[in-house]
């Protein structure tokens, strides 16, 4: 009869779709806290963006900014889906990239 040491426990790891947005664009309420930085300083959270993407400061709210990270983390989509998101809505659209960058960073994948 042989014993069996099991020397680890298994573990379940939730990893993002590499190829998907963490958050809808609209969804607001799953971080309160950076929509109300958008809300009531829209220049501070592009430069927060632009800060975590090593770029230019008033980069932060771009159609060009958001489609690199589309683009770097394989998230389906068009510039022309960028352009009418930042265009259309200058908001959601940044707030949706900084909650995005936020998850990526709490799972160690930004």
């Amino acid at each position: 009869m042989s014993t069996v040491v099991i020397s680890q426990q298994p573990v379940v790891v939730t990893q993002p779709q590499q190829g998907e947005w963490q958050t809808d664009l609209c969804d607001c309420c799953s971080d309160v806290g950076v929509c109300l930085c958008g809300l009531f300083c829209f220049t501070c959270l592009g430069c927060q963006v632009a800060a975590d993407m090593d770029e230019c400061c008033l980069c932060g709210p771009t159609m060009a900014m958001r489609s690199v990270y589309r683009t770097r983390y394989g998230i389906p989509g068009s510039l022309m889906g960028d352009f009418l998101a930042t265009g259309c809505c200058p908001l959601c659209s940044l707030c949706q990239l900084k909650r995005d960058i936020n998850k990526r960073k709490s799972m160690g994948i930004f």
